[in-house]
């Protein structure tokens, strides 16, 4: 049975989440006002429980996505790397890999060449370092892999992963020594690391 490494969290599905659980919060309770309002007001049983409903359906997504904020991650094996989604479970054979390179996100993404909203969300992790992961071939169909992935795991339609972790540059030593036989590296710890996402501004 193969080894597993540690997991390491894609920051990018925990920033996107981050960005949408409080405003689906807000809906949910809106639509529980808007219930209570409905009743108060007189109308029909049917109406006020169906706007109720739907809030309480609202808010229940909303913890579901809140509970998925971490649950995306990488993780490195003996003969390959797993990337994982709520939705998504792939593995990677390391003999599909060709090379990798690290780059900033902002110089992946240009602001001027991607649209508004995509600029937005890229802004506060733009200063971050991404391991570009190219591969002489995908596992499974890019476009199951696009409809899957944000946009932002991928730079152009050439064969590759963006990957965005707190520590990339541990991610990359560890990703290199699978690949050349070492074996699983043992986990580190780093007493007083402050976490990337730590530092991403609230909105």
């Amino acid at each position: 049975m193969a080894k597993a490494g540690r997991r390491y969290s894609l920051i990018m599905y925990t920033h996107m989440i981050n960005r949408w659980w409080p405003a689906v919060v807000a809906i949910g309770i809106a639509l529980l006002g808007l219930s209570w309002a409905v009743k108060w007001w007189g109308f029909e049983d049917w109406r006020w429980f169906t706007l109720a409903s739907v809030g309480l359906f609202v808010l229940g997504v909303a913890l579901f996505m809140f509970a998925l904020r971490k649950s995306a991650y990488v993780q490195l094996f003996n003969d390959h790397l797993r990337l994982v989604t709520p939705f998504l479970r792939i593995n990677i054979s390391y003999k599909r890999i060709r090379r990798t390179s690290s780059t900033a996100m902002g110089a992946l993404f240009p602001p001027k060449t991607i649209s508004n909203w995509r600029r937005e969300i890229l802004e506060p992790l733009a200063p971050l370092t991404a391991l570009v992961i190219e591969l002489n071939g995908y596992p499974i169909s890019q476009t199951v892999l696009r409809f899957f992935l944000s946009p932002f795991f991928f730079k152009d339609k050439t064969p590759h992963f963006i990957i965005l972790v707190q520590d990339w540059m541990r991610f990359s030593s560890e990703l290199e020594t699978m690949r050349a036989g070492g074996g699983v590296v043992a986990p580190r710890k780093k007493p007083g690391t402050q976490s990337i996402l730590s530092r991403l501004p609230h909105k």
